[in-house]
């Protein structure tokens, strides 16, 4: 049995897993370290990905998103969650599930900023 083996940068990889997660609206708004993410899932045609005009923007489209029931995605880097806290604090009292993968800490040893990657996900009922 072959492997096909892929080497990737991490916010290529970032994208590829948020691809097979089944994420299916991405957002963000363009800085870096982050502006690779974006850039990467625009180019499966399964996910609509959207430039905001700022992290509060892209935070809020990603939200609507999910409360229609679709896995949704926000990337920024740190400093922007300082605009999206707004929306960030609402949707905890609200009925989404907000999820921080530890990437985010993983690429900041790996550089001076740190990403913040959030799946925005409808809160799946228990039977």
């Amino acid at each position: 049995m072959s492997k096909t083996v892929q080497l990737l940068s991490g916010n290529e990889a970032i994208a590829l897993g948020a691809y097979h997660a089944g994420v299916q609206v991405a957002t963000a708004y363009p800085g870096t370290p982050s502006t690779e993410i974006l850039e990467n899932l625009s180019r499966f045609n399964d996910i609509y990905a959207e430039w905001s005009t700022n992290e509060k923007v892209a935070m809020e489209v990603a939200m609507g998103a999910a409360y229609t029931g679709a896995r949704a995605m926000v990337s920024m880097k740190h400093v922007g969650l300082n605009v999206a806290s707004d929306p960030f604090m609402a949707a905890s009292s609200t009925s989404l599930s907000l999820m921080s993968p530890p990437c985010g800490y993983i690429l900041q040893r790996l550089s001076a900023r740190e990403i913040w990657i959030l799946l925005i996900l409808p809160r799946v009922k228990l039977s």
